[in-house]
């Protein structure tokens, strides 16, 4: 693919490393955010220079985080996903226009940033742009479609954090991504209650002597969620004493809304009832969800289509034992019956069976977790992050900066994690 041509540094950028911008379109905790500001921190921590630029009022991350955030203000919403998107394009560019000296590679999560970020670049910006593309969203206009298509093709370099979506890439655009994990800090992700509080979160969903699956990312199609519902009325019409599924989640890139109702509406005719035996508790603090997956007995994601699956790598760090779908994308770090009981994807009657054996062996269980929380100690985010660094070297060297300062020997000090507004 043909690429424009990347302007040379100005001098003031020698002896020194690169300056990164993490962009993303979004504050909310969805996957590429939270990617974005772990993985930022890790390269501070690291010595890294880096910024993240996100999308949202002053303040509005979903945690605190120890980096410089650029703030862009969001534009009014719109009425179709297809004008949201192209107002957030539009958004981000003005945002980023005044950023475009700031930075020498521009590093977008998604597709919205990628795009803004490529007209600045194009109309002359000393940036090198890259994307890394968590997976393809399911589109249906053809505006938005093309739209997707030019954020995988247009910048410098891409990323995937998987195999699967290294080779989608490679047969459906043509294009040659490099593969960086996905990781987690597996100490955040656990903490010990005391009975009250483990109490008062189970009584608050109907859990004291009931099983308790939780499920992160909301009701969507590619969480599977209505074959996770099916399966759990499956369980329920078989025991005296049934499960309960509590739901995380819910912001999402579209509107799912739609098919959220009609999962819902759904729940009587399979003899659920909502509030008891399905219980959403849309989005929560870090905090609180840290709590969930303590006080939870299996962590459950049938999900069909997905870049990677970080939440899974947050419940084994939990100490959670998981049941998941056996798409290929899993199955790059889970296998069946060692780390996780995977499922047939899209198949109910196979995922009420995983989660069955999760609720009838114990010792299924504390294996499972056991392997899960052997697993995730081969993916922490210094270990991603120094993935990165080789891709941000190799670029640094390529630019040309002179007497520039390798990053491997790059020592950079940080005043902080202060925030700006755009």
């Amino acid at each position: 693919m043909d690429q424009p041509a990347m302007s040379s540094l100005p001098s003031s950028h020698s002896a020194r490393g690169p300056r990164i911008a993490l962009t993303t379109y979004s504050t909310k905790p969805r996957g590429g955010v939270v990617h974005t500001l772990e993985l930022a921190e890790a390269l501070q921590a690291q010595g890294i220079d880096v910024t993240v630029v996100t999308m949202g009022e002053r303040g509005s991350l979903f945690r605190e985080v120890s980096v410089p955030v650029e703030y862009i203000r969001p534009p009014e919403v719109k009425d179709t996903l297809e004008a949201r998107v192209f107002s957030w394009i539009d958004t981000l560019i003005k945002g980023l226009e005044p950023l475009r000296d700031r930075f020498d590679i521009v590093h977008s999560q998604d597709c919205i940033s990628a795009r803004a970020a490529a007209r600045i670049r194009d109309a002359g910006a000393p940036f090198r742009l890259m994307r890394t593309v968590h997976h393809v969203d399911d589109f249906t206009t053809e505006a938005l479609i093309e739209c997707q298509r030019q954020a995988i093709l247009e910048p410098d370099d891409v990323l995937v954090v998987s195999k699967v979506w290294q080779d989608r890439l490679r047969a459906e655009y043509g294009v040659d991504a490099s593969i960086v994990t996905n990781g987690v800090w597996p100490e955040n992700f656990r903490c010990e209650l005391d009975d009250a509080r483990r109490k008062e979160l189970r009584r608050r969903v109907g859990a004291e002597d009931r099983f308790l699956f939780l499920t992160i990312g909301g009701i969507e199609p590619r969480k599977g969620s209505r074959f996770l519902v099916e399966a759990l009325s499956q369980i329920k019409a078989q025991r005296a004493v049934s499960p309960v599924l509590a739901i995380i989640g819910g912001h999402s890139f579209q509107d799912y809304s739609a098919y959220s109702e009609e999962v819902l509406a759904s729940l009587p005719g399979l003899g659920l009832e909502l509030g008891r035996d399905v219980v959403l508790l849309r989005t929560v603090a870090q905090a609180e969800l840290v709590e969930w997956l303590a006080v939870a007995n299996g962590f459950v994601f049938p999900s069909i289509n997905e870049g990677w699956g970080l939440v899974i790598m947050e419940a084994a760090s939990a100490g959670l034992p998981v049941v998941a779908s056996d798409i290929d994308v899993f199955r790059e770090f889970l296998d069946d019956g060692e780390n996780a009981i995977l499922t047939g994807a899209g198949d109910s009657a196979s995922l009420a069976l995983g989660m069955a054996r999760l609720m009838d062996e114990p010792q299924t269980r504390q294996r499972l977790a056991a392997e899960g929380t052997a697993l995730v100690g081969n993916y922490g985010w210094d270990r991603t992050a120094r993935q990165h660094i080789a891709h941000y070297e190799r670029i640094w060297g390529e630019m040309g900066a002179p007497d520039r300062v390798s990053l491997s020997a790059l020592k950079v000090t940080h005043s902080g994690g202060g925030d700006t507004h755009s």
